[in-house]
């Protein structure tokens, strides 16, 4: 009999968790979500990613991060179609933020960092490599993924296993059990609805906040991507650049703005992001300043904050049936998504031990392994 299981939520996350769920044939996986790839709305935050991978995690949290890189890189070697390019990466620290206040990002910036045994490349840059105003820096070879193609290359990957799509909105996170296409309820549901979590009926988890960030998208070129520990402009400003595969352009950032659901882009910060990314590397301008920048669209998107990190974990309702969490990644989720699914299946499969179920023969989950 198969395990029938709906994922809620059409993001990153989720479309990651029910690809590594469908590689179960003992699984039936259905993907319900009021938003789907494709669509643009400020609630479904993954289209409006950069997204590249820069791990976030602290050393003891760094699992998620660490599982998922070997598939990224492997994604980008054989795989062009999913929209997933090599670039150099390069981190630039000033001393003055290293000793302020703590930001969701500071591990990042750490000068001896877990991730330089993982990273491909990974050197210290000398004093000479130092862009004006900053003191030391790192760097190391990452990618850079093109969203709007990724999305859709998860997507195709799930109807390859036979995961069935549903545009469905629930209000309660009992309803998904409903909504198989199975027709019969399912025994498990996968919680993968983000920012939605707030006030997701069953759920209502209030450490659920935005962090605001905004950029600007130009056809302009540079190359290595880089980020900054901060800026002079306050601290929900920051500044980064990366550029997508596949004629997806250059972003420009940004803000890391906690609290802030404004989804209009504010033109005011979009000049300051400009000005940022002209004064550092005013090649990519051409050296003609602002204006030299091609824009293509300013954009604001909304990314899912928990303000005690994500939640990753199973919960049995009141009717039995088996909630898997997996919400909160803040800016992390695509670099992330593998080593989160891959979190999902197991808390799943211990479900279907408890269940009985034995679990011997089944699949890998990475061709890397």
């Amino acid at each position: 009999m198969a395990n029938i299981i709906v994922v809620v939520g059409a993001g990153v996350s989720g479309l990651t968790s029910a690809l590594l769920l469908s590689k179960s044939k003992a699984n039936a996986v259905t993907v319900i979500a009021k938003h789907m790839p494709g669509d643009y709305d400020v609630e479904y935050a993954s289209p409006w990613a950069g997204a590249n991978f820069l791990p976030m995690s602290t050393r003891e949290n760094s699992r998620w991060e660490r599982r998922t890189w070997p598939e990224m890189k492997r994604l980008a070697e054989e795989v062009p179609e999913a929209g997933i390019h090599f670039q150099t990466s390069r981190i630039f620290r000033r001393e003055k933020d290293m000793e302020g206040e703590s930001c969701p990002t500071d591990p990042m910036f750490d000068r001896d960092p877990w991730f330089q045994t993982v990273m491909p490349d990974y050197r210290d840059l000398s004093a000479a490599e130092m862009p004006t105003g900053h003191d030391s820096g790192c760097e190391f070879r990452s990618v850079c993924i093109n969203t709007a193609m990724y999305l859709h290359w998860l997507v195709g990957q799930c109807l390859r296993n036979g995961v069935v799509f549903k545009r469905c909105i629930v209000t309660h996170i009992s309803d998904a059990k409903n909504q198989s296409h199975e027709g019969k309820e399912a025994s498990m549901v996968v919680n993968a609805t983000g920012l939605g979590s707030r006030k997701l009926g069953g759920v209502h988890d209030e450490s659920m906040t935005p962090s605001r960030g905004q950029i600007v998208l130009v056809r302009n070129e540079l190359h290595p991507m880089f980020t900054t520990s901060g800026t002079d402009d306050g601290t929900s400003e920051i500044l980064y650049t990366m550029q997508r595969p596949a004629g997806g352009g250059t972003i420009l950032g940004g803000t890391y703005d906690i609290g802030n659901w404004e989804s209009v882009p504010d033109p005011n910060i979009a000049l300051r992001i400009m000005r940022r990314i002209v004064d550092m590397c005013p090649e990519i301008a051409g050296g003609k300043g602002i204006e030299g920048l091609s824009v293509v669209r300013h954009a604001a998107g909304l990314r899912p904050y928990r303000t005690s990190g994500v939640r990753m974990e199973k919960e049995k309702l009141g009717d039995g049936t088996w909630v898997v969490h997996n919400y909160g990644h803040a800016g992390w989720g695509y670099q992330g998504s593998y080593g989160c699914a891959e979190r999902v299946v197991e808390l799943v499969n211990e479900i279907r031990e408890d269940n009985g179920e034995d679990l011997t023969d089944e699949p890998k989950l990475f061709s890397w392994e």
